[in-house]
């Protein structure tokens, strides 16, 4: 939970002054719920996109704090960040979380940024999954009734314990 509406004004003006464009690369800010008009109003026009830190599995219903793929798409959003360590630590999303809110994403029209990554541990005993997609959530290869594997993105990072 970082940002205010000052701190992001500064940081979306500098991202826009400061990205060079180049062949095959793109950009996108994801940012927390609250935020998301500003950085849809700060961005529109700018060749960086946006997307949201999170997303529901659900589509709608009485899920009180949850934001659907269908409410991210009228903000503009383009991505939605599923699995990501620290939601999968503290709010206990497991791997079957994760791929429901993986399908949620693409079914709204969202491309689903996925979260892998390591620990510390894991990297210093050479369990380095880099470049691999096999810490895709559990059954999601060779099943089919897994999400589809295409339109995402992949964000790898190491997990420092805190």
């Amino acid at each position: 939970m970082h940002g205010s509406l000052v701190t992001n004004a500064r940081l979306l003006e500098a991202l826009k002054a400061g990205l060079k464009q180049a062949e095959g690369l793109g950009y996108a800010v994801c940012a927390p719920f609250p935020y998301l008009a500003q950085v849809s109003e700060a961005l529109s026009g700018s060749p960086i996109a946006w997307g949201a830190q999170n997303v529901s599995e659900h589509d709608s219903g009485a899920y009180t704090g949850e934001v659907s793929g269908a409410m991210l798409k009228e903000f503009g959003c383009r991505f939605a960040i599923v699995g990501h360590s620290e939601r999968r630590g503290l709010y206990g999303e497991d791997d079957s979380r994760v791929a429901a809110k993986f399908v949620a994403a693409q079914r709204a029209g969202l491309t689903p940024i996925l979260c892998v990554g390591e620990t510390l541990e894991q990297r210093e005993n050479g369990e380095t999954p880099c470049g691999t997609l096999h810490r895709a959530p559990r059954g999601w290869v060779g099943d089919p009734e897994a999400p589809i594997l295409n339109d995402f993105a992949i964000d790898f990072a190491i997990l420092r314990a805190s």
